[in-house]
């Protein structure tokens, strides 16, 4: 009967020990996230996975100045650059299925594209390496209406030339990643959004995430972007670039988002090989070796070589640091045009890997 009871007490020391470490944890979050947490001003929804289960996650502040909605974990961000992982997926779930190559030139697929991107393959848009010119800088100063990824391929009829040579050097673009929308429309024959929501959100069961189309598709608990301007927060949710989808258009929450990263770190749609590659440094055909791999940017923190991604639009800005071999997750979308929450990431992520 002692040792019963001893047992009894040992569980029970060990288990008011771990919730007393995770009320710890939540304070030391909350005390990162202090400055996002003010009850009428525009916030961020925080979320930490770890060895496939959710051990925190909260939201600080309002989606909507208008209507002080509080955000949860629930609730739908547009994601921005982070999209770039789900163009990328896609790219690779077509090459799996051997209906193209990442040694492709992009030409196969489009044809009509000018002359000076002849030597572009699909892998040197997944790289940042194809030296497409920025489709923001060659918008005309006339532009009033918002450009879709098609019009962004059209805008490459305005330049004659390559900020360098296909393969030779990294320049992070927006350019490549619409192209790449585009190509997944050629191959697939479907929409880049019918396509993303038929191989990818469908099948994990993320039933509110969505590349957002206007009159099309509706973002649910939608969380709307905000800038602080003369001493006010004020909603900027949509700019001229907003409706492009391959680089940025898609919206999701938290929890959703944990579907997405089990789903990575248990290879279930590529093989490990192949995720380890989408995650890992790239070498550029004339052997320099970039910290990017397919969608995901590299880096090493606290001695640990990770992916992570960041995404910065008109009224958002959000982070995801992914530690695959420790199985943690955080991520932080805010939807506040100020401050890169990379900072709240990595502070969050120390917490854990201890």
């Amino acid at each position: 009967m002692k040792k019963i009871i001893i047992s009894f007490l040992i569980v029970l020391s060990f288990l008011n020990s771990n919730t007393q470490s995770k009320k710890q944890l939540a304070a030391s979050i909350d005390n990162i996230m202090k400055d996002y947490a003010s009850a009428n001003t525009p916030g961020a929804s925080v979320l930490v996975f770890q060895h496939n289960k959710i051990v925190f996650e909260k939201g600080y502040g309002v989606s909507n100045i208008k209507t002080q909605e509080p955000i949860n974990p629930n609730t739908n961000f547009r994601l921005a650059s982070v999209t770039k992982q789900f163009t990328a997926m896609s790219i690779l779930l077509l090459e799996q299925r051997h209906l193209l190559s990442l040694e492709d030139p992009i030409t196969k697929y489009l044809p009509g594209f000018p002359a000076y991107g002849k030597n572009i393959k699909v892998k040197h848009l997944l790289t940042h390496s194809a030296g497409l010119v920025d489709y923001e800088d060659l918008m005309p100063l006339t532009q009033t209406t918002q450009l879709h990824d098609t019009n962004c391929l059209q805008l490459m009829f305005r330049t004659d030339s390559l900020y360098f040579p296909a393969g030779t050097q990294y320049k992070y673009s927006n350019t490549g990643y619409a192209i790449l929308a585009l190509v997944v429309e050629q191959v697939s024959g479907i929409s880049f959004a019918q396509f993303l929501q038929q191989n990818i959100f469908k099948p994990l069961g993320m039933k509110t995430t969505v590349a957002f189309e206007e009159g099309k598709s509706v973002v649910a608990n939608r969380a709307y972007g905000h800038s602080f301007e003369n001493g006010t927060w004020l909603q900027t949710d949509q700019s001229l670039t907003s409706a492009v989808l391959g680089d940025g258009g898609i919206y999701t929450n938290t929890e959703e988002y944990t579907k997405w990263i089990k789903a990575l770190w248990s290879y279930r749609f590529l093989n490990e090989a192949q995720q380890q590659s989408a995650w890992g440094r790239t070498q550029l055909d004339n052997g320099k070796i970039i910290d990017y791999g397919y969608g995901w940017h590299v880096e090493d923190f606290k001695q640990i070589t990770h992916p992570f991604h960041d995404g910065s639009s008109i009224g958002f800005r959000n982070s995801v640091g992914l530690f695959p071999e420790q199985q943690l997750m955080v991520i932080v979308l805010t939807n506040r045009n100020e401050h890169d929450p990379i900072e709240e990431v990595h502070k969050i992520a120390s917490l854990y890997l201890l």
